[in-house]
């Protein structure tokens, strides 16, 4: 375990909050849907997890630390790990966002855990979230994020055997798409777009594809194959997709739910996500 974590220190955060404001213009949600080269409903709803690019925070760019993120310490505990990451989250819609709506967020630290791994000290951080439209509750979240020590070299990925699916997409992660993710998101995090400092100095083989991408890639598969959008979503990050060749989104759909992952072949399922209708 890590002696410079102090666990005390780091859980005074909990219960600590922040609100942001925003407005899901037209221009964002058409940006949005020519990012994932999606259709335009014309009904006026906006597409999936769309709120990841809303309600962000904004940090001027000579407050970001050497990775792109905001310096530590502000809303987020000052965790004295340098690598972080999105887990996974835990979303529920309580109604559609539609093009045109204010937005607020409404945000605050639930847990500060740590754990160890096989990559070493862990620590994990509950965050949750509650996204009103219009003045009324549209979503709900519970997102979880880790930070863990620097490795020096890309995470080692067990061989698996591929798992069958019965439903499919394939996506190919290029420069542009992921550039435009993190344009979308407000994210600058160097791993997803900075090839020379992901791979020379946080040890990656590539790129890393966003997490909250491959969620939202996804839920917009799910809804494509129920023909619905679902009423939950929940996802989790079981490893990084690193570089720029394809890798599958696969879903079983059963009754009013459906099992979701991506992966690449002889990787077995990278990220793993429910959705329940």
């Amino acid at each position: 375990m890590n002696d410079t974590l102090d666990i005390d220190h780091l859980s005074g955060w909990i219960g600590r909050t922040e609100e942001h404001d925003d407005h899901l213009d037209a221009g964002l949600a058409a940006r949005f849907r020519a990012t994932f080269d999606l259709a335009d409903p014309q009904d006026g709803t906006a597409p999936l997890l769309i709120h990841f690019c809303l309600a962000q925070p904004v940090a001027p760019t000579a407050d970001l630390a050497e990775d792109g993120h905001p310096h530590k310490g502000g809303f987020l505990p000052p965790v004295p790990l340098p690598r972080r990451m999105w887990a996974g989250g835990d979303i529920t819609f309580h109604t559609a966002l539609r093009v045109g709506a204010p937005i607020k967020r409404r945000s605050q630290i639930a847990d500060v855990q740590i754990k160890s791994g096989r990559s070493g000290t862990l620590c994990f951080v509950t965050v949750e979230h509650q996204i009103d439209a219009d003045g009324k509750l549209a979503i709900t979240e519970r997102q979880g994020i880790v930070y863990r020590e620097a490795q020096s070299g890309s995470p080692t990925l067990r061989v698996q055997e591929d798992q069958p699916a019965q439903q499919t997409r394939h996506v190919t992660p290029s420069e542009p798409l992921l550039f435009r993710y993190s344009a979308l998101t407000f994210n600058a995090h160097r791993i997803h777009y900075d090839e020379r400092y992901t791979t020379g100095t946080e040890g990656y083989s590539g790129l890393v594809v966003h997490g909250p991408m491959q969620a939202t890639l996804l839920c917009q598969f799910a809804a494509d194959l129920a023909g619905t959008a679902p009423r939950r979503f929940a996802f989790r990050s079981t490893a990084p997709i690193l570089g720029t060749a394809p890798f599958a989104l696969c879903a079983d759909l059963q009754d009013a739910q459906a099992t979701l992952w991506t992966a690449r072949a002889g990787a077995g399922p990278v990220m793993t996500a429910e959705a329940y209708w």
